[in-house]
Parts: structure tokens; C-alpha cells; sequence
């Protein structure tokens, strides 16, 4: 089944975005705008760079603020919500993720020190086994994150993020740096993970078409404005 263009009213709905609109240099980038997510589904979003793409995730997010418009996870106004406890439900990658100075290991730990995931214990096993899918092994995990090419980079945070195991993802380009084998790798982890529970779903953008495809089943399309 190929993919679905145009707004589909879901039903278990997950995130409810209602006549966003969003004001950059005086010009709207898009107005208007509404989005439903589902539980299980798979949402591309694509446009034209200057689109504003990564500006609706990082909105949806709740990083970004928005000129117009209203958010709504699991039936609740984003301002219902505390921003810690919002974030651990929906996550957002960026296309150059953070790492800090240390381990492998030690960036996929450090989010389970923070306040929001602080009684959740690390699911080494489950990292270890996810490292695996990826490709890369135990010493994998004690190598310097200064010493990681972009694409590992990349891995590693989509594996961090994924450990935390949000309702929404949102992931904006994840698979910029990676080579053909790694990209297949990494979609096919964040397959398994979406199938691991009946109540997440994810949102892509990619400048591929063919990824879009594969990874998705139904497109919003942002045309920008001038």
C-alpha cells in the first residue's frame, strides 16, 4: 500500500494539532494547518526546504512557540501540561543531535538521571540487543563519543531516545549521515519499536521520496508561502 496524502480523522488519536500557523520574517511558512496523529500510524512530512518542517516538530515538541493555532496530546491542551512530563510522551531528534563528552554508554544513560526518567531503571539489555540490530557491538558502547562520525552519532541518539519509549516521535532527517545498510538498520529498529506497543506512532520528514515510502503511510505535505 503506498502513502496516503491529506488529513485523515483517526480514531485512538494520539496528537491533535488545530489552524497552526507560524510567522517567520514577517511571511507566514504555514497557516492553518492541521495535523492528527494516530495511535500506529506513520506520518511523513515533506516539503521544499524553508518549509518549515523542522519548525512543526520542533512546535509539536513543544520547543517552539507558534503564532497561531492549538495542541493537543491524548485529548489534553499542551498548556495542561507540565513540559517535563509533555516531552517524556513526545520526543523530538534533530537532524545534529547533542552528545556529551564520555562513553556510548554514558549518553544513553544520561537521560535516566533526569528528574522525568529517574524511576525508570536503564534497559541495558534492551540497548544492548537494539546495538546489535544496528550492527555494532559491545566495544561499541565504550568508544568516546568524540571519536563518532555524524552517522553514529545519529545512531546513538535515535537508540537513546528510543530506550525512553515516548508515545510520539518525531525524527527529522535521522538517517542524514548514514550509509544505505545503517539507514535500513535504523528504520528497521524504529519499525520494531513502533510495533512493540499499540499506542505510539511517529512522524518522519526526509529529503528522500523513496524513504518516505517506505517508512511511512500517510503524507502532509508543507508547500510554504511567500
Amino acid at each position: 500500500m503506498g502513502i496516503r496524502h491529506g488529513p485523515l480523522p483517526p480514531s485512538g488519536l494520539l496528537l491533535d494539532a488545530r489552524n497552526l500557523g507560524r510567522r517567520v520574517a514577517g511571511r507566514w511558512l504555514w497557516r492553518g494547518l492541521d495535523l492528527a496523529l494516530a495511535a500506529g500510524e506513520r506520518l511523513a512530512v515533506s516539503g521544499p526546504s524553508g518549509s518549515g518542517k523542522t519548525l512543526l516538530l520542533r512546535a509539536l515538541a513543544g520547543l517552539d512557540g507558534l503564532d497561531e493555532g492549538e495542541i493537543e496530546l491524548q485529548g489534553r491542551g499542551l498548556r495542561s501540561w507540565s513540559m517535563p512530563r509533555y516531552r517524556t510522551q513526545v520526543a523530538y531528534l534533530p537532524q545534529r543531535p547533542a552528545m556529551v563528552e564520555g562513553t556510548v554508554e554514558d549518553n544513553l544513560q544520561l537521560p535516566f538521571g533526569l528528574a522525568a526518567h529517574r524511576s525508570t531503571p536503564f534497559p541495558e539489555r534492551s540497548a544492548r540487543r537494539a546495538l546489535g540490530q544496528l550492527g555494532r557491538g559491545e566495544s561499541f558502547l565504550r568508544q568516546r563519543t568524540e571519536g563518532l562520525s555524524g552517522g553514529e552519532a545519529q545512531l546513538v541518539a535515535v537508540l537513546r531516545v528510543l530506550l525512553l519509549e515516548p508515545s510520539v516521535l518525531l525524527l527529522d532527517e535521522p538517517t542524514a549521515s548514514l550509509d544505505e545498510a545503517a539507514t535500513v538498520a535504523l528504520e528497521d529498529l524504529v519499525a520494531a519499536w513502533l510495533n512493540g506497543a499499540p499506542e505510539r506512532a511517529v512522524i518522519w520528514t526526509s529529503h528522500q521520496q523513496t524513504q518516505l515510502e517506505r517508512v511511512a503511510n500517510r503524507r502532509l505535505t508543507l508547500a510554504g508561502h511567500a
